[in-house]
């Protein structure tokens, strides 16, 4: 196993769409396991394939409360088909937008259709946490951060930020 480098705002790659996966294959297992690492080390609670680069339709999480306790999901071409009622999610962050949190606005409840890494089709209904981090999650395979739920001004002020760092010669993340 390896541990990916996430790649972090203002890279315009994190604003593709990404292409379904057709084929679960040993290189993709190992690209599961590769992220989950990744994700664990970082540490977070969710990893989509295009925060590390590849531009497919694959994003793991778990929600675990302790790492004694993990349980690591993995969704192959999720879609939300189904979202309901409003929450605000307080203190929302992201791997790829680095020193930033923010309130986000976010549906309550979410139905998802996807396929486990096995390849078999798998409907998840979530609410609560589990629901912020699927729609924050489906959100990146879309070519959507997390800010581009914020006011336009706190969204400037992070961009702003980053701008300066990067011409002093630091990184963005």
């Amino acid at each position: 196993m390896s541990i990916l480098d996430i790649f972090t705002y203002p890279d315009e790659f994190l604003r593709h769409p990404t292409q379904d996966i057709d084929n679960i294959d040993g290189n993709l297992q190992e690209l599961i396991d590769d992220m989950a690492q990744t994700m664990y080390l970082a540490p977070g609670i969710g990893l989509a394939a295009i925060q590390v680069g590849i531009d497919k339709s694959l994003l793991i999480f778990d929600v675990a409360p302790t790492d004694e306790q993990r349980d690591l999901h993995v969704l192959i071409n999720p879609e939300i088909v189904e979202k309901d009622g409003n929450v605000l999610s307080e203190n929302e962050g992201c791997l790829s937008v680095p020193d930033f949190r923010a309130s986000v606005k976010r549906a309550e409840r979410v139905l998802v259709n996807a396929y486990n890494r096995e390849g078999k089709p798998i409907r998840m209904e979530a609410d609560g946490l589990l629901a912020i981090v699927l729609q924050h999650e489906i959100d990146h395979l879309n070519g959507t951060l997390f800010i581009d739920h914020i006011s336009a001004l706190k969204r400037e002020l992070y961009k702003r930020r980053i701008k300066k760092q990067l011409r002093h010669g630091g990184t963005a993340d």
